[in-house]
């Protein structure tokens, strides 16, 4: 038998576990570019629980722990093994509602409904990933807990992994990419490393040390306190207010909260979903805030900072850049404001020309970094549209995108933008005079007509789908996939463009998008720019742009 404490600090063994070795897991991604980044999407997504988990007192029940992991980990998770892990701990707590304590048969169904969850949420389900592996241990504690006669969750816990370390040992069989590369499942590893750590605590008591803590030095902080952007005149409402309400009636109406505080504070941000309410609110009525959020439920997390204390007090510190996202502040429905948009993109220049077609906001992020459904979602509440399209640029976060439509409180439709030139075709799609049925439409065929190219370099030697590539090596992409390798980047650049042209979808296509990044000079750039145009002759317009994109020297659009 567990308890809550017990799952309280597996859960945060098992986020230290992750992350000692993510560095490990990131290697274990095949294809060779990179933003081969699984191992630091599943750590960052577990460690959003860890963050919360810590707050819990000894005296809490399994169900509050699994709740609060299961929504901590939806909010942070990022990349598709984050949102594969999170719903695979929402599962999970499916099984554990209403338990003071888990047995050994306890977990093997929780860990049951956790698979279930993960299959459904993925419409085309790859085997040889997290979910096979995930799923041959769950299956595996399955007959375990058919058996007769007294048995332990320590016991449990240890047959599930050696299930699942047995299950991430026959990946390779299951997808011929990983044999070739002599690797097991990224995914399926993380798994693993997770619930290591998580046996660590439930067979030994012993919480896996964070290296990464251990490790780190005082990081110096830049911003000064909730109110260090404000000059003390103009704060109006004295009482930053935060506090979480833990639902006890699961038809709680979180809207009648809002429109509360609303009357009394401003900067109100109210997030809802299954089993928690988290509010936000400048007020100088925190008790009133507070007696109205306890109608819904008990409260935790609570804080109240005197605004007017803090401004110029350097001692309260709050490293507002933790996660790389700017701050997105709360905006209420405009009734006037039909359509809204938020995009994931990454490069100054690329946020720059989302901007310039209209996207309201646009999230940090993309192949190097994936941002999570809560980045997202923030960028969604900040947007004061009735409808907001999201573009997410990138097929590892559109997973997370869909998590952050379903917890938002507007309608928000996920448009599957796969790269920026589909993005940014989508948007030049747009009519404001169309209704949203029509727009959509009308998106989606633009999208999908355009080709991407994109070039980087190989992060690793690797031989992948008959390529033999060494570290370093120039990679051209197409449409996602490898097309060839160089170590010219100007003749890959005008080759992959060619190519693009040559079996473009659209008969049409005869304008080429040249985005380039950070690593390429303005004279780089033009002299390739001038090649491609010789190339491809009369045969297509060449425009070039300064994306100052990382990682990828080229992004290339042809339409």
């Amino acid at each position: 038998m567990i308890n809550g404490t017990q799952l309280r600090d597996a859960f945060i063994s098992g986020a230290n576990s992750i992350s000692n070795c993510r560095q490990q897991v990131d290697a274990l991604n095949v294809f060779p570019v990179p933003d081969g980044d699984t191992g630091t999407n599943m750590s960052m997504t577990i460690n959003a629980a860890k963050r919360e988990l810590e707050t819990l007192k000894d005296d809490v029940t399994v169900e509050q722990v699994s709740k609060k992991a299961a929504s901590a980990l939806l909010r942070g998770a990022r990349g598709n093994s984050g949102v594969i892990l999170s719903l695979l701990f929402r599962g999970f707590s499916k099984g554990l509602e209403g338990k003071q304590t888990a047995d050994a048969r306890d977990i093997a169904q929780a860990l049951s409904l956790g698979v279930a969850a993960a299959y459904k949420a993925v419409m085309k389900p790859t085997e040889g990933t997290i979910l096979t592996v995930a799923r041959l241990a769950s299956e595996h504690a399955q007959q375990v807990a058919q058996q007769e006669g007294e048995l332990h969750a320590a016991d449990m816990w240890k047959e599930i992994l050696i299930s699942a370390e047995d299950a991430l040992a026959q990946t390779p069989e299951m997808l011929p990419v990983l044999k070739k590369a002599g690797v097991v499942d990224a995914g399926g590893q993380g798994f693993v490393e997770i619930w290591k750590g998580m046996l660590s605590v439930i067979a030994e008591g012993q919480i896996v040390p964070s290296e990464e803590e251990a490790q780190a030095a005082p990081k110096e902080k830049k911003a000064h306190g909730v109110a260090a952007e404000f000059n003390e005149e103009d704060i109006h409402f004295c009482y930053c207010t935060e506090f979480i309400v833990n639902k006890e009636n699961p038809n709680a109406d979180p809207l009648s909260l809002r429109a509360y505080l609303e009357s009394i504070g401003d900067c109100v941000v109210v997030v809802d979903d299954e089993e928690i309410i988290k509010c936000h609110v400048h007020t100088n009525e925190p008790g009133n805030a507070i007696q109205a959020a306890l109608k819904l439920g008990y409260l935790t997390n609570m804080k109240i900072d005197n605004m007017k204390e803090q401004h110029g007090d350097n001692n309260k510190l709050v490293d507002l850049e933790a996660e790389g996202q700017e701050a997105f502040p709360y905006q209420a429905v405009d009734p006037d404001k039909e359509f809204g948009f938020v995009a994931v993109a990454a490069g100054d220049g690329i946020k720059q020309l989302f901007l310039d077609l209209g996207v309201d906001n646009v999230v940090s992020g993309g192949q190097t970094m994936n941002p999570s459904t809560d980045d997202i979602l923030s960028a969604i509440h900040a947007t004061a549209a009735k409808r907001v399209f999201v573009l997410p640029n990138n097929k590892n976060i559109i997973m997370a995108a869909e998590q952050a439509a379903n917890l938002a409180d507007r309608k928000v439709y996920v448009l599957q933008t796969r790269t920026v030139p589909q993005g940014l075709s989508a948007m030049l799609a747009f009519d404001p005079e169309q209704d949203r049925k029509q727009n959509m439409m009308n998106m989606v065929k633009a999208y999908e007509k355009v080709g991407t190219g994109s070039v980087t370099f190989a992060a690793r030697d690797s031989d992948y789908e008959g390529h033999n590539i060494k570290k370093g090596e120039l990679l051209a992409l197409e449409n996602g996939k490898m097309s060839f390798v160089d170590t010219d980047l100007k003749k890959t650049v005008v080759k992959l463009t060619h190519n693009l042209l040559r079996k473009s979808p659209n008969k049409d296509a005869g304008f080429v998008t040249l985005i380039y990044g950070e690593d390429v000079t303005e004279e780089q750039a033009e002299e390739i720019r001038e090649a491609v145009a010789e190339k491809v002759g009369s045969n297509a317009e060449v425009v070039l742009i300064a994306g100052k994109q990382p990682v990828y020297y080229f992004i290339i659009s042809v339409e």
